[in-house]
């Protein structure tokens, strides 16, 4: 436990009681809630949330100890508000990836400057395409200025790559945004109230499927198998 900065008394109760009054309006959402992803429910929860992690870290910090209770990350997205029949849409997808064989992507990057020796490899070199495998970081652009991003998904082993997580939003509009509006901050005006739907992958997904059959797998193991007439 920190000397520092420690709360005082009032302050742990205070938070205390901040949880019940959250834990209060979170049962009465849940009691009025109109159906399936109700919004008052889902701000409901959150707030509870909240204020539980707010109390667990002052009594942590005062007391040195701990809730019992493990608060859920919530990644669900709002109820959906935006139109029923939008006119315009947007496709925002994000995919990460690790570069696993730095002189594979390098030695790709040398591969397509070759066929092209006029690529543009953005380090303001002469004669560029003979520079595109000197670096990762010049290799990275080279093969992302010639290959459609969803070529990149398919073939990333090609490159050294190795995929991380990735989502995809489909998010409604009531019209098209003006030409050059967003691009300098492509994400920032994503509203998820508009989602219409969302696709995510994961490698914790594979992990949690994994750890459910192991449990399922122990639970048959467990099992006694009866005679017929036992």
């Amino acid at each position: 436990m920190s000397d520092a900065a420690q709360p005082s008394a009032a302050e742990v109760r205070a938070a205390a009681e901040a949880v019940k009054a959250a834990l209060d309006r979170h049962l009465d959402a849940v009691e009025r809630r109109s159906g399936e992803g109700d919004p008052a429910v889902y701000a409901a929860f959150n707030e509870l949330a909240a204020a539980a992690e707010v109390y667990d870290e002052l009594l942590y910090d005062a007391y040195d100890e701990v809730t019992p209770f493990e608060i859920p990350g919530d990644d669900r997205l709002p109820a959906y508000t935006g139109p029923e029949e939008p006119s315009a849409l947007s496709v925002l997808i994000r995919r990460d990836y690790v570069v696993a064989e730095p002189q594979r992507l390098l030695s790709q990057a040398q591969r397509i400057a070759d066929l092209d020796p006029d690529i543009d490899t953005g380090n303001d070199k002469q004669g560029g395409g003979a520079a595109a495998g000197e670096s990762v970081h010049t290799a990275l652009g080279v093969v992302f200025g010639e290959f459609e991003p969803d070529e990149i998904a398919s073939r990333h082993k090609e490159f050294g790559l190795e995929e991380g997580d990735s989502t995809l939003w489909v998010v409604a509009a009531e019209e098209a945004p003006e030409p050059g509006e967003w691009l300098s901050a492509p994400f920032d005006q994503a509203d998820p109230h508009m989602v219409v739907c969302r696709f995510d992958m994961s490698s914790v997904f594979d992990e949690e499927l994994e750890d459910d059959e192991e449990l399922e797998d122990e639970d048959e193991d467990d099992l006694e198998v009866l005679e017929p007439g036992s």
